[in-house]
């Protein structure tokens, strides 16, 4: 196995790019006068943001300002998982938004099996939550990659570790 190169497929994103992005939130929140007087919670955890807000129509507002801040900052859309917007008492709304990171197990037997069905000069195998994709040619590889930036995934993917 000499002669291999080889490089990994995940499903990652910059945590200090969104936490600039969710202080730029915060930050025009307070500046801008729709926003005078309303209460904007927006708190981040290891795999999750909450928002708590007054109304619908600001949580949407405010969904607004994290995708254009996240775009900005280089950040696929795919990380976030929209949840429902639910009444938090308070006469409060309150959004969970799940941070997606990680292949499931899902879309990586699917990536395998694609790589395996259309490029059989290539090995891949699953590793965690990432896909290890191993060939002779550094070419395949290439091939290997624009494939599978064409896909439509849920997920954004990355490549990474191309040796």
């Amino acid at each position: 196995m000499a002669g291999d190169v080889s490089f990994d497929v995940v499903s990652d994103f910059d945590e200090q790019e969104l936490r600039n992005a969710l202080d730029q939130v915060r930050r025009e929140v307070g500046q801008r006068y729709d926003f005078k007087g309303v209460t904007v919670d927006l708190t981040q955890g290891r795999d999750e943001l909450v928002l708590v807000t007054d109304d619908e129509h600001r949580a949407a507002a405010i969904k607004d300002l994290i995708e254009s801040k996240s775009v900005r900052r280089g950040l696929s859309l795919k990380i976030f998982d929209w949840g429902k917007v639910e009444p938090a008492g308070g006469n409060k709304v309150r959004q969970e938004i799940k941070l997606r990171r990680g292949l499931t197990d899902e879309i990586a037997k699917r990536l395998t099996k694609l790589i395996r069905d259309e490029f059989p000069k290539v090995k891949s195998q699953i590793q965690g939550d990432a896909v290890r994709v191993s060939g002779k040619s550094k070419d395949e590889l290439q091939k290997v990659i624009t494939r599978l930036r064409e896909l439509d995934e849920p997920v954004p993917l990355q490549f990474e570790n191309y040796r």
